[in-house]
């Protein structure tokens, strides 16, 4: 396999080279040449800066159609399809003065549009913008995101929940790689570090026609870090502290770019003790300690692109499971897990005269083990993981856009440890896929069809009748999805999405085999081998209004699940342990969020944004369904100013997120009491004599309110959360 991707990366510099080059000027609307715009070819991972006098230059294009993006901050975004087939290409700029957020290309969905050109509402959020909001953990920042929850464990655990769907129904992509980590566990988290992340995609609603199963509920797309400009080298250092639990968060990076070639490489470590709650006691054993390294190389040439990346995740962290003994020590106790995570991704484009394939391909080591009482591991399973994804752009008839697609996986499950929560097992995917695009004036159809066939074999383990007994399955699972979308622009300020979409999730092994005590969640639990795949459908409607001072949003959704798969208790105890079993049925979710950012004039400093989030979850048959986020109502008011020349960039802000009572829950869960609390935030970019770095200082829960999280897992204990956090981060780009 080695061989195969030095062959992939290297063997097709050999094409021969056109040299196309676009250049230009980038100007105000004042005809004033604007200097430090980014110019950027996503499709290539090329991004440059226009100099002192506007200007611009990106050499060693191939021949195509791409999207030139420029991006300025308190600029409107400007994106121009160019078509390169010629030697030089001239393409100059004016950018409008805007207060609003600059837009992105997204990623995630098929065609790479700029949001305000995509059919599927996408929520972008830059890790940074996260960073800002003192999050100890990726998945707190993401849980920021309106529509977006976690299931939390401490600090040290956490999983991404998409509008009241959580676990194997919504996938992670890091890296252009589908994140395989044994997340079935609900005390497995997402081992993810925000180190070495540019950004984060957001997709709530069935994704299944562009990722397959699993996708059912949503998709979290992790955009990698850039690289460095071309001719330019550059490096960094940041340093967070965290009162709350003695916590630190170093990271350092570099990368340096040619004309052809791109490297970066970065290091992370994350060491955090016991959480201190209100009153000042801490949470026995939610200490965790993490180390992170991520590195990449790229090359590009007329014909062909490709990068290489890989990301070494080492994670130790306690179980919680009261609170005992008070200490500051960082080491977990037992019982602990450790996790492993390799994961190595290669992305390549090839480029024609009129059309190009990307191909795609990971491969995913996750080696978890779990700790009772001693450095011999109870459970012990690795997890190895290999996909590709194959997509063939055609060429562009008219305003018509086409992708033909093909994608996969093969997945292998060993166990060594003495107990064993799922089987050794073989997991074979295989999808096709076609999408289409279709502009006609203010209009923008999208439509998708794909069929999956999943087949599961396990082997069989045990003794007949007694705990941890598995008997051998031999699975298929199959499913045809598609989907529908419309964007159009009713006025120039106010547009209108309706989607309309299939997806499905096949039971994943611990829902068809599982045998035996669940010591992280503290139940003896019984798969169900006669599971159907999950299938559903959801409907979106969003609507957006905005101009220069007032912004408005709105998503509503109806999901209706055929064959939910929960756990139900059946009412028997085994060696003191509650029985549950793995059972369906059909299932509905409906809610959405809607928000308004406000910055009067001539007040254009200052930004009032408010947002609120429900989500209901109930069986067809009667009841709610489990792990259903409270409403929530989180309103900031933010002011950006520049103080001097030795402050630039600077914002304050002050936060109160009002969460809801859920009363609305599942037969095997208690309700929640409604809080409220307070974050405050500053931050902006210093530059004392020859020294410059970024500061934020961030306040979490600032008034030291006592609540309990309707998801957190600690609630049947009666352990509250987090209490007051004060964050401070530095960074500084050397």
């Amino acid at each position: 396999m080695k061989s195969f991707f030095v062959t992939l990366l290297l063997g097709f510099s050999l094409f021969s080279a056109a040299q196309n080059t676009v250049s230009g000027t980038i100007t105000a609307a004042n005809n004033k040449p604007l200097e430090l715009v980014s110019v950027a070819i996503p499709e290539l991972t090329i991004e440059t800066l226009s100099d002192a006098n506007g200007k611009y230059a990106i050499n060693n294009l191939p021949n195509g159609n791409f999207k030139l993006i420029f991006t300025y901050f308190g600029y409107e975004t400007q994106a121009v399809t160019i078509r390169l087939n010629q030697k030089e290409t001239i393409v100059n700029s004016t950018l409008e003065e805007s207060v609003n957020h600059m837009e992105e290309v997204i990623v995630s969905t098929a065609f790479n549009k700029m949001q305000s050109q995509n059919v599927m509402k996408v929520e972008h959020s830059s890790i940074r913008e996260l960073q800002q909001k003192g999050a100890a953990t990726l998945i707190e920042g993401l849980a920021t995101i309106p529509g977006v929850s976690q299931v939390s464990t401490g600090t040290a655990i956490g999983k991404p929940v998409i509008r009241g769907l959580s676990g194997n129904r919504v996938l992670v992509y890091t890296q252009g790689v589908r994140l395989e980590n044994q997340q079935f566990g609900e005390e497995h988290g997402l081992g993810l570090n925000d180190s070495g992340v540019e950004s984060v995609e957001v997709i709530k609603g069935p994704a299944s026609l562009l990722y397959g199963s699993d996708a059912l509920g949503g998709v979290l797309f992790f955009n990698p870090e850039k690289f460095a400009q071309p001719n330019s080298f550059s490096s960094d250092f940041s340093q967070k502290l965290f009162s709350n639990t003695n916590g630190s968060n170093t990271s350092f990076g570099l990368k340096s770019s040619s004309e052809n070639w791109k490297f970066m490489a970065r290091g992370g470590y994350n060491s955090h003790a016991d959480y201190k709650i209100p009153g000042g006691n801490r949470v026995t054993n939610t200490r965790f300690e993490e180390t992170d390294l991520k590195t990449g190389i790229g090359y590009s040439n007329s014909k062909f692109a490709s990068v290489l990346r890989y990301n070494l995740n080492n994670l130790s962290l306690g179980i919680p499971e009261e609170i005992a003994v008070q200490t500051t020590k960082r080491d977990p106790n037992y019982p602990r897990q450790g996790v492993v995570s390799h994961i190595v991704s290669l992305h390549n484009n090839f480029f024609f005269k009129n059309s190009k394939i990307d191909a795609d391909f990971g491969y995913i080591a996750n080696n978890r083990k779990e700790f009772e009482d001693s450095s011999i591991p109870v459970l012990h399973m690795d997890l190895k993981t290999f996909n590709y994804d194959l997509k063939y752009y055609l060429p562009k008839f008219g305003k018509l856009e086409t992708i033909l697609g093909v994608q996969g996986m093969n997945q292998t499950n060993k166990n060594s440890g003495e107990e064993l929560l799922i089987p050794d097992a073989v997991t074979t995917d295989i999808g096709v896929l076609a999408t289409s695009n279709y502009e006609w004036k203010k209009n923008i159809f999208q439509a998708g069809i794909r069929f999956d066939t999943r087949k599961i074999n396990t082997e069989t383990h045990g003794i007949a009748g007694s705990e941890g007994y598995f008997e051998a399955i031999d699975k298929k699972f199959n499913s045809f999805n598609a989907s529908l979308g419309y964007k159009t622009q009713l006025m120039d300020n106010l547009s209108v999405r309706i989607n309309i979409a299939s997806g499905f999730r096949a039971p994943n092994l611990a829902e068809l085999t599982s045998n035996g005590v669940h010591e992280g969640s503290n139940r003896y639990e019984i798969g169900n081998p006669d599971l159907q795949n999950e299938q559903n459908i959801q409907t979106d409607l969003n609507v957006e209004y905005g101009n220069s001072h007032f912004e408005f949003f709105a998503n509503g959704f109806y999901n209706h699940i055929n064959n939910y798969i929960f756990i139900s208790p059946n009412g028997t105890v085994i060696e003191d342990n509650n029985v549950y079993d793995y059972v369906q049925s059909n299932a509905f979710l409906y809610g959405g969020e809607a928000g308004i950012h406000f910055h009067p004039h001539p007040l254009d400093w200052l930004h009032f944004t408010s947002s609120f989030e429900s989500v209901t979850g109930k069986k067809d048959n009667g009841g709610f369904l489990p792990l259903i986020p409270a409403n929530k109502w989180s309103n900031t008011l933010r002011a950006e100013f520049d103080f001097r020349d030795w402050f630039k960039k600077a914002f304050t802000s002050i936060t109160v997120e009002n969460t809801f009572a859920q009363n609305k829950n599942s037969e095997f869960e208690t309700k929640s009491g409604g809080y409220a609390l307070v974050n405050a935030s500053l931050g902006g970019k210093i530059n004392l004599l020859k020294l410059k770095f970024d500061l934020t200082l961030n306040a979490n829960n600032l008034l030291d309110r006592n609540y309990v999280s309707h998801l957190s897992r600690l609630k049947s204990e009666g352990i509250p959360n987090t209490g007051r956090n004060i964050v401070a981060g530095l960074n500084f780009n050397l």
